[in-house]
């Protein structure tokens, strides 16, 4: 694998999010964290009123969403067509939430875009981030955004390296990845469409398309679809 497998275009589908425009003219997902706040600013001032109410400013949610009374949520953000807030979610801001994602007790979110039917059910922390369709965090697994000694994210994959140029930067997880209860997805994580990570599992840099991440030196592919490899 090579760094041009973890492209916007490989893991994601498009068509599963309302920020599909945001990608446009971007090669690495990653590229879009500094421009999701404009984004949503923009996009919000046109989405229809019969579908979304905005709530105080620059806050625009769906009428089919489900928010808990206790959720908070700061703007920017777009809440998509059937999305689920649970008990306690703290949206910090600069966040798409895509229809029908689940963003479940005391989880927390800044700066991300989650695409459609994306779960972050239980205790998660995700910023600086983007998370593809059907992707699912396990309860207590975090993206960290930012390294210990401050200095710009750069993402390894072998012996090549891509240089993103930000200071903070989580986790860029393709469509139906699946990550473990209490893993841990340091700085610049990729990880490729349909890929599983172990529970209790510390990533750095990027994981292939359907493989299992058991840890770094177990890294093994699945056999089809549905049946993997154990």
């Amino acid at each position: 694998m090579a760094v041009s497998d973890y492209t916007a275009a490989k893991l994601f589908c498009m068509e599963e999010t309302i920020a599909k425009e945001l990608f446009s003219g971007v090669t690495y997902p990653y590229e879009v964290l500094p421009s999701i706040e404009e984004f949503i600013v923009r996009l919000g001032s046109t989405l229809p009123e019969e579908i979304y109410e905005k709530r105080g400013e620059n806050i625009w949610v769906a009428r089919s969403a489900h928010i808990y009374e206790s959720a908070y949520i700061a703007g920017p953000c777009i809440i998509d067509e059937g999305a689920e807030l649970r008990q306690c979610a703290f949206i910090r801001g600069k966040a798409i939430v895509g229809k029908g994602c689940v963003v479940g007790n005391s989880c927390e979110l800044k700066n991300v875009v989650l695409f459609n039917k994306c779960e972050v059910p239980h205790y998660n922390y995700v910023g600086d981030s983007v998370l593809g369709f059907h992707a699912h965090m396990g309860a207590g697994s975090i993206t960290s955004n930012i390294k210990s000694d401050r200095t710009n994210v750069v993402i390894h994959d072998g012996n090549e390296i891509l240089v993103t140029g930000l200071r903070k930067m989580g986790a860029m997880l393709g469509d139906y990845v699946e990550v473990g209860c209490n893993s841990v997805l340091n700085p610049g994580t990729m990880i490729g469409a349909h890929t599983n990570v172990y529970p209790l599992s510390m990533v750095r840099g990027c994981v292939p398309a359907w493989h299992i991440y058991k840890d770094r030196d177990h890294v093994v592919e699945k056999l089809t679809d549905s049946g993997i490899t154990d």
